[in-house]
């Protein structure tokens, strides 16, 4: 059975304002120009607000800007920004299933395991010695969590996870499936021909309200740590190597590789396909790669003009890099004085 929403109730939860029938209430969330009489919706782009006075939703989530658009009739949740309060709203309204509930009996769990109070592993699911999941812990089926590795507090791990001996992953985190957590880094020497495999006996560390995005990677460093910070974001499909260090807060879209021993600094944000060298700090030219990615050339023409002699040279290789890798026409325009200014650095 759905469980219904009132007004009061979803404005008592973002702390917002409300204007209307503070007793309607709504089951479920949808988009602007489709929600219904038992649907909240929400606005975020001020371009959607011609759809506000025709809405025909329960609960309309909007900014005072957005108020005088509104049909008198509406009812409304007026908060500072709307967007964000529906990311809260859309978590209390959640009705995704967990991963797993209780313990299966064909879950394989060793003895020498601790395992904390509410716990709940999934079918066929390993927990091997000296493993230490917290409470309220969900391990999906399939998982493998390997030796004294510990899993803090509220974690989840969705079904074929594999997480590799001694790794740390703290509380409330969120790991799609199929992320392997603790592989070997890429380490090897050369003998001449012949390649030599350098054990990676590092640890991967990962803070507390981290998600991983499907079928990421994260190498365990080859002698210290690989380190996540707290709040950190990655997505699919991407390729964390041996000894990185992301901040926290950092943002990490589908696709990006990062080379071995990279230090990422707090809160920065990596858009999708890039592939991002060990020669920090990356900040200073961020904005630059964020809008490469998002292909708004706009944002990149005032960079024409602008004089390169302060940027360090391992930023203006970045640069070159990134314009060739994603074929930007402004980025090329400046190649030619960039490639100057290296020469003269160098």
């Amino acid at each position: 059975m759905q469980k219904s929403y009132s007004l009061q109730e979803l404005a008592t939860k973002v702390g917002g304002t409300l204007r209307g029938n503070a007793d309607v209430v709504v089951n479920g969330i949808a988009a602007l120009s489709k929600a219904e009489a038992n649907q909240l919706t929400f606005i975020s782009n001020a371009k959607f607000r011609p759809l506000l006075a025709e809405s025909k939703a329960g609960i309309l989530v909007v900014s005072e800007a957005d108020v005088e658009f509104c049909s008198p009739e509406s009812n409304l949740l007026i908060v500072k920004d709307p967007y964000v309060a529906y990311a809260v709203l859309a978590q209390y309204m959640d009705t995704t299933p967990k991963a797993a509930q209780n313990i299966h009996p064909s879950a394989v769990i060793s003895e020498k395991a601790s395992i904390g109070e509410n716990v709940s592993i999934g079918a066929n699911a390993v927990i091997e010695e000296g493993v230490v999941l917290g409470d309220n812990v969900i391990i999906g089926a399939g998982c493998f969590v390997g030796k004294f590795t510990k899993i803090g507090a509220g974690t989840q791990l969705w079904a074929n996870v594999s997480v590799y001996h001694e790794v740390e992953i703290g509380q409330n985190c969120l790991i799609q499936s199929g992320a392997v957590i603790g592989s070997d880094g890429f380490g090897y020497a050369n003998d001449r021909g012949r390649w030599v495999k350098i054990p990676q006996v590092g640890q991967v560390i990962i803070g507390n309200n981290v998600e991983i995005g499907a079928c990421t990677c994260i190498d365990r460093g080859a002698l210290d740590a690989t380190v996540i910070e707290d709040n950190v974001i990655i997505d699919n499909l991407c390729q964390i190597a041996h000894n990185v260090h992301i901040g926290t807060g950092t943002a990490v879209a589908g696709g990006v590789i990062m080379a071995g021993s990279l230090k990422v600094g707090q809160r920065p944000a990596l858009h999708g396909r890039y592939i991002v060298l060990p020669q920090p700090p990356i900040q200073q030219l961020l904005h630059l790669m964020v809008a490469v990615a998002e292909q708004r050339a706009e944002m990149l023409r005032p960079f024409r003009d602008t004089a390169f002699h302060n940027v360090p040279p391992f930023e203006l290789f970045r640069v070159l890099i990134i314009s060739a890798l994603n074929n930007s026409t402004v980025l090329f325009q400046c190649q030619e004085r960039i490639c100057a200014e290296l020469m003269n650095n160098l």
